[in-house]
């Protein structure tokens, strides 16, 4: 529930429910084993936990599954506290770190972790490829209603989601719309193409993506559609990093579902004044640390 109504039901200010949330995290920091020993495969992203740019950054154990720190902050010295909390030892044992397009991540990690492999989460490559297809879909629909006139753009303008969702889970609606697409609209089917062969690269097994992944670098540059040239040059600038997910088989995924419960944490208690309360929270819902109830073996 929100912090007022537990504030209301246990007689307290809002401020002491948050107190006691960071004591009570603190406490069971203190007595559990170091969260930060033993890590060899972390995963870091941040999340918004308030307005004005206020950011959590959070790192996760991808082999345990749970999370290990939380700091305010979302550039290089939020990610340096981290590694100066782990220590330079432990830090050099760190051997994978899995992470989206934030060059403020990957520089810190080259620095302080010399010994870890980068690999760019394969959703966010995903998620450019989709951004590339909506704005080629953008462009020609302007073209075609100043030529034209909205009248014969309109039908072009409600195949955004035919275009986004994956080919086996579209209706007849959305089959009949792609059909149409295809016939009429070759520019846009061969971004539609670009998109499902991108997608593709991360479902296939390691040798066959990076062949394909290859292949496709080539029919991008070679589209003329400038979305996906864009985004081909943006592939190429990450290659390292998306080979590295493509051969070790690793993601952010486990780090977003984390995030997701982050935020309805903090969507339910109608958001945080301070960054304690909210990693305090965090440690004892998604970091393992939450106490036995009383009673409750």
């Amino acid at each position: 529930m929100d912090l007022s109504a537990v504030a209301q039901l246990m007689r307290m200010s809002w401020r002491s429910v948050g107190s006691i949330l960071e004591r009570v995290a603190g406490r069971m920091l203190e007595s559990q084993a170091d969260l930060l020993d033993g890590l060899r495969r972390i995963g870091i992203d941040e999340i918004s936990y308030r307005k004005g740019q206020r950011y959590l950054l959070v790192v996760v154990n991808h082999d345990s599954g749970r999370l290990v720190w939380a700091g305010p902050g979302r550039n290089a010295e939020a990610v340096d506290r981290f590694f100066f909390a782990l220590g330079p030892e432990r830090s050099r044992q760190i051997e994978v770190v899995t992470a989206d397009a934030a060059d403020w991540i990957h520089e810190v990690v080259r620095t302080r972790c010399p010994n870890a492999t980068i690999c760019m989460d394969p959703f966010h490559v995903v998620q450019w490829a989709l951004a590339a297809l909506d704005q080629v879909r953008r462009d020609l629909w302007n073209q075609l209603r100043r030529a034209h006139g909205n009248k014969l753009a309109r039908p072009l303008r409600n195949t955004r989601w035919a275009l986004w969702k994956n080919a086996q889970n579209l209706n007849s609606k959305q089959q009949d719309q792609l059909a149409w697409i295809e016939e009429t609209n070759q520019p846009l089917f061969r971004a539609y193409l670009l998109k499902e062969h991108l997608r593709l690269v991360f479902q296939l097994p390691a040798v066959e993506a990076e062949a394909l992944l290859m292949e496709w670098l080539g029919w991008a540059l070679d589209s003329e559609l400038d979305p996906f040239v864009r985004l081909a040059n943006s592939v190429i600038d990450y290659l390292r990093q998306i080979l590295a997910s493509i051969r070790l088989r690793m993601s952010n995924g486990l780090v977003e579902a984390i995030n997701t419960r982050l935020r309805l944490i903090s969507r339910r208690a109608y958001g945080f004044h301070s960054h304690r309360p909210l990693v305090g929270l965090a440690f004892l819902t998604v970091g393992g640390l939450c106490p036995a109830l009383p009673g409750r073996a």
